[in-house]
């Protein structure tokens, strides 16, 4: 059994969630947004929360059954209060500057780098070493703090790179005589 699937998705105030077959769909004060359901799980709607219950007792079944149950509870805080994501830079020279909409970053190369960023994602640069990326949807925001990580993920020896902010890099010592 499921420990997560199992607890319903309350659905918070000022967000109204509608239920189209396998689609959910979530309008908040942040904005909508939608999820369809695989079809082996079963979606109700009532007293003011969505519960998630797998169709019949197959092990596929219930490996869906939790996942849709947080993709349903994350697009309801989604719309609601948005998600936000922290990234820092270390390293001479490294830094980070918003041009325009993208976001340009000095890592080191020959040239700098320019991001561009989805629809949906907004990036902010309060200081020159630190990036907070927002947005109302966790996977794509993941996904772009991910990308922006990859240009130069964090190194082992002095930490230079782009890293998380809640990220703890593990070091190594250096040579030795």
């Amino acid at each position: 059994m499921s420990r997560i699937g199992k607890k319903p998705v309350p659905v918070p105030a000022g967000v109204t969630a509608t239920i189209d077959g396998q689609k959910v769909v979530a309008k908040g004060p942040k904005g909508e947004l939608s999820f369809v359901a695989n079809d082996e799980v079963a979606l109700k709607l009532e007293d003011n929360a969505i519960t998630v219950s797998p169709v019949n007792d197959s092990k596929n079944a219930r490996s869906k059954w939790g996942m849709s149950r947080t993709m349903i509870s994350n697009i309801l805080t989604g719309v609601k209060d948005g998600y936000e994501r922290k990234l820092e830079i270390n390293g001479v020279g490294y830094r980070a500057a918003m041009q325009g909409r993208n976001l340009q970053l000095a890592l080191g190369f020959s040239h700098d780098v320019v991001y561009q960023p989805p629809e949906g994602i907004n990036i902010a640069c309060p200081k020159p070493t630190e990036i907070v990326l927002t947005g109302i949807d966790k996977q794509v925001l993941g996904q772009v703090a991910s990308e922006i990580r990859a240009y130069r993920s964090p190194e082992p020896y002095k930490g230079k790179g782009v890293k998380y902010a809640e990220e703890r890099i593990v070091r190594k010592e250096g040579k030795k005589k």
